[in-house]
């Protein structure tokens, strides 16, 4: 089910309870109506979650069905994979579920004695030959206080959420979308709005540029019968001005007016960095450093497999009076936001970052990212910063932890990092994104990737970091900026190499997204 932005959802929605108006409506005990509660995740709903539901309906004449909220499920790697509006949306479209309510706390045992249910329906599995589950004990105990009976449905037919999403996640992305859009009030007109509101801003750039080369190559077998030498004949090579430059790129290409401060060596690769940059309207303040090479990095590729990486880098720390240049730019940036886009290969680091953070004004949006495919970075050197963009690969880095479930790991770096919002890129499972929560928001919120075909992913998390800055600082909306960096970042994966990402690029991408919601 698609939930729609017409309501044609609300006769299913009318089941949907806080614990208060439930209360009112099943009345207290005793009751001439026999209520029966089962409580789940219910991410996502099997056969064996309907033969529970089945056979406990049949126990009473009123079914209520309690799932946990999203926040404090932290069993399996990604879930919840299906957010709580759209899990509690599901219950309400079965006919044998009678009203739905959403746990605010981490067991049931809380609501359990609030709404004094005659009949509390568990799972077979809670059982431990002939015993009781410990928590299930707990549970028990809170029933006998009123008199309340707990009651096993069978267990002939059981699968497990965990593993369906771990090995085989379904695709409901759009309906995750929708779900989430409509409990924010955000429409597909507020999200073109802040494309077009994206389009003027002033944001100055600060970042390792890396050229990267894509030299595509066919095979033609081995050089030598006496070596395993792969031997290929070059086809063509094409060369994209990346890593902080193209954030640049992709930052001018919505609209913005970009300045973009760099180092550069004095080579070949320099030219065609600021020839780059100037052909696609960006301001490049670059410093050249004689003594260092503009980083390249080269991809050899044939039949679509990357053979060989070569990098021509090096990862000196920046001396401190290129450090002094770029603390003057930014001391005297008149910008709506300054970003940050480290790739650990000169500019950033310990002895610099606590410089250059101090040099950014207070006022403009401040936006940091660091990315450690083949460095060593943190994340964590940005302190206080507007919007943080990690991947989970980072999240774990910088916090020496390999072990943690998803959510809490993110929960733990937007704690330590005290930022603003933080958008934890998941790769192909798209983002997690969390923000400064207060009585009306949740914590946290999920948006799946929409790539479709995958043709190159690197270089997503550079239209990502782009479009999330730009709409952010437009509309001070966290779910707004995700979304449009989730379709930012869904483009970018669409096309070979490195290049920027267009405002009609990402309005096609919502417009179809709109038009298969329209027609479900």
């Amino acid at each position: 089910m698609i939930p729609t932005q017409d309501g044609t959802d609300a006769r299913f929605r009318r089941k949907i309870k806080t614990l208060e108006e439930l209360r009112d409506i099943i009345g207290p005990r005793p009751r001439e109506r026999k209520v029966i509660m089962c409580h789940g995740t219910f991410d996502l709903v099997h056969p064996g979650h309907l033969r529970h539901l089945m056979y406990a309906r049949s126990k009473a004449d009123v079914l209520v069905a309690s799932l946990t909220a999203d926040t404090h499920i932290s069993k399996a790697h990604y879930r919840p994979f299906v957010p709580q509006a759209l899990r509690a949306l599901n219950l309400a479209a079965l006919e044998v579920v009678d009203y739905v309510i959403v746990d605010q706390h981490p067991t049931p045992l809380e609501n359990l004695a609030y709404l004094q249910p005659d009949y509390f329906a568990k799972g077979y599995e809670y059982t431990e030959g002939g015993g009781l589950h410990p928590r299930t004990q707990q549970e028990v105990d809170v029933l006998n206080t009123y008199g309340g009976e707990v009651i096993f449905t069978p267990g002939d037919v059981v699968f497990s959420s965990s593993r369906f999403i771990e090995e085989t996640p379904p695709s409901i992305g759009i309906e995750k979308l929708m779900a989430l859009m409509e409990s924010e009030g955000v429409t597909f007109d507020g999200l073109r709005r802040a494309i077009d509101a994206c389009r003027g801003l002033r944001v100055h750039v600060l970042g390792d540029t890396i050229v990267d080369s894509y030299v595509y190559c066919n095979p033609i077998g081995s050089s030598t019968s006496k070596t395993p030498t792969l031997s290929v004949k070059l086809e063509e090579e094409v060369h994209f001005a990346g890593g902080a430059a193209v954030v640049a790129r992709h930052m001018q290409a919505a609209g913005a007016q970009v300045t973009f401060s760099t180092v550069l060596g004095d080579d070949t690769w320099k030219d065609f960095v600021l020839a780059e940059m100037e052909r696609h309207g960006v301001e490049c303040r670059a410093v050249i450093d004689p003594t260092r090479p503009t980083t390249q990095k080269a991809a050899y590729i044939a039949g679509g497999y990357r053979l060989l990486k070569v990098d021509r880098v090096d990862n000196r720390p920046i001396s401190e009076k290129i450090v002094g240049q770029f603390v003057d730019e930014l001391r005297g940036a008149d910008v709506d936001a300054y970003v940050f886009s480290d790739f650990r290969h000169g500019i950033f680091g310990r002895a610099t970052i606590p410089e250059l953070t101090g040099a950014l004004r207070k006022g403009p949006l401040r936006v940091a990212d660091s990315q450690v495919a083949s460095r060593w970075g943190n994340i964590l050197d940005f302190q206080g910063f507007d919007l943080i963009t990690p991947n989970e690969k980072e999240a774990r880095f910088s916090l020496a932890d390999q072990d943690s479930v998803v959510r809490p790991l993110a929960m733990e770096l937007y704690r330590r990092a005290n930022c603003r919002v933080l958008i934890m890129k998941m790769g192909a499972r798209g983002i997690m994104t969390y923000r400064a929560p207060n009585a009306d928001v949740r914590s946290f919120f999920t948006v799946d990737a929409f790539a479709s075909p995958v043709v190159d992913p690197v270089g997503a998390g550079d239209a990502l970091l782009a479009y999330a800055t730009l709409s952010l600082r437009a509309t001070g909306n966290p779910v707004v900026a995700s979304i449009l960096a989730t379709m930012a970042a869904g483009v970018a994966c669409e096309h070979d190499g490195n290049t920027p990402v267009t405002p009609d690029q990402v309005l096609g991408k919502l417009a179809v997204i709109e038009k298969r919601v329209q027609y479900a």
